[in-house]
């Protein structure tokens, strides 16, 4: 099955519930949204996905491609083909971008296979060309000194040399100024395809005036309440969210 399937899923930090039964299902080869107000539980899902220690699953499934990752290391969620693209990328001090890239890919290979230094600088460069990232950037340590606009689209730089199976892009037009969020976008623009699932956290439209989106999900306390296709975030961006809690707040007939 290539689909990423999130199944009833249970999630608390500390004793406090945050996820409650979240159900989403992303085939590969589409883009979903996930919109909502602060405090739904949106980056607490990255978190979740990503393995984060202080997010406890406490039921529920996450199925790569029929594989249940709940339970699994960081690293091997990555290896198992899920990329995360957080809202505050980390700095990690002393290890260059090209090398941090390179040992990422090197650990993927199965053994007997090689790694051709020329082939992985002609693609390093190529997609560091397209996202406009400075080629003296590859020396440079990752996140180290970036601008918002930098980190962000070395995210993406990792995303296209790793080519997952699937991406959660937790807020990446957070922080972005207009030219840096039409860079990024035309990035994962160029990675859509039938290999890849991707999962767009954000609260605005903005970003997915440039990542149009096949479906539209709506997050509210905990789970998803409402979906349809991009025309849902061009209402929310008109309505705001006040909509979406007075229709919950309705009885059912």
């Amino acid at each position: 099955m290539s689909e990423l399937v999130i199944k009833n899923l249970n999630v608390s930090i500390g004793d406090r519930p945050i996820l409650k039964d979240f159900s989403l299902t992303i085939p590969k080869g589409e883009v979903h949204a996930l919109m909502g107000p602060n405090g739904t539980g949106k980056s607490t899902l990255a978190k979740a996905l990503s393995g984060h220690e202080d997010y406890e699953i406490t039921s529920g499934e996450v199925l790569l491609d029929g594989e249940n990752i709940v339970g699994m290391e960081a690293d091997g969620i990555s290896r198992s083909g899920l990329f995360m693209a957080f809202q505050y990328p980390s700095e990690i001090p002393g290890v260059t971008i090209a090398n941090f890239i390179r040992a990422a890919l090197t650990a993927r290979l199965e053994e007997g296979q090689n790694f051709s230094a020329p082939a992985y600088y002609k693609e390093l460069y190529q997609h560091m060309d397209e996202l406009k990232i400075d080629r003296s950037f590859t020396s440079r340590a990752v996140n180290e000194g970036f601008s918002g606009g930098e980190k962000k689209r070395c995210e993406i730089l990792q995303m296209a040399m790793l080519k997952p199976k699937y991406a959660v892009m937790d807020e990446t037009d957070s922080g972005l100024d207009i030219d840096a969020l039409r860079i990024v976008a035309e990035g994962v623009n160029r990675m859509r395809g039938p290999d890849l699932g991707v999962l767009v956290i954000t609260h605005y439209q903005r970003l997915l005036d440039y990542i149009v989106p096949d479906k539209v999900h709506v997050m509210w306390d905990g789970r998803i309440v409402k979906t349809g296709g991009p025309e849902l975030a061009r209402e929310l961006e008109s309505r705001g969210y006040d909509w979406v809690k007075e229709e919950l707040a309705e009885p059912v007939a």
